[in-house]
């Protein structure tokens, strides 16, 4: 009797330990977006939020079947969820937005794809992979500004291939895209 109740004890206790597990692992990204949403109506941080229905809505638009990178995009758009943009040439806004990246970076599983210091800007760009070396489920890249420029704080989540933001960025001139672009023609 008492191998019965231990058994059953650790079923439930294994049981508990994989729901716990498949739900960090799920929210994970959502996590992610909400972590900088304190960002979103500062009054000097400029905001872009994109979410899944608008980017579903956005995919449906119809377009001539002619022009392939347009297609590519609408391809694009089907597979993200979340995309937030923060920029700011506040260096209050810029100190509380490295310091919410870094924390967040040590804690999400985030592996880094580049880092440059160029000119007095740092960029770092990371991501979670996916199901193949290519496949992100989740880009975060932050871009410390120098004098007189944008600091910029993008997370973007989905499952999407790398290698087909660069037409994100171009369609949506996203800030820091031509750093993104750079990143994405690095790792082919």
């Amino acid at each position: 009797m008492k191998a019965t109740i231990q058994k059953s004890i650790n079923r439930s206790f294994s049981k508990k330990c994989l729901i716990t597990l498949v739900f960090l692992v799920i929210s994970s990204p959502f996590f992610a977006q909400a972590v900088f949403d304190k960002f979103d109506g500062q009054d000097d941080v400029t905001s872009i939020i994109v979410n899944k229905k608008m980017f579903d809505l956005m995919s449906k638009v119809k377009v001539d079947a002619s022009d392939k990178e347009t297609q590519q995009y609408l391809s694009l758009i089907k597979k993200l969820d979340n995309l937030k943009v923060f920029t700011t040439k506040s260096t209050r806004a810029e100190g509380e937005m490295k310091a919410a990246a870094e924390k967040y970076i040590k804690t999400a599983g985030l592996e880094e794809l580049m880092r440059v210091n160029e000119n007095g800007r740092n960029i770092k760009i990371l991501v979670k992979s996916g199901t193949s070396d290519s496949q992100i489920r989740e880009l975060l890249m932050f871009i410390e500004g120098a004098k007189n420029e944008d600091t910029v704080l993008m997370s973007l989540t989905g499952n999407f291939d790398l290698n087909e933001i660069s037409v994100l960025t171009d369609k949506m001139r996203i800030p820091g895209g031509d750093d993104l672009k750079k990143a994405t023609k690095d790792r082919k």
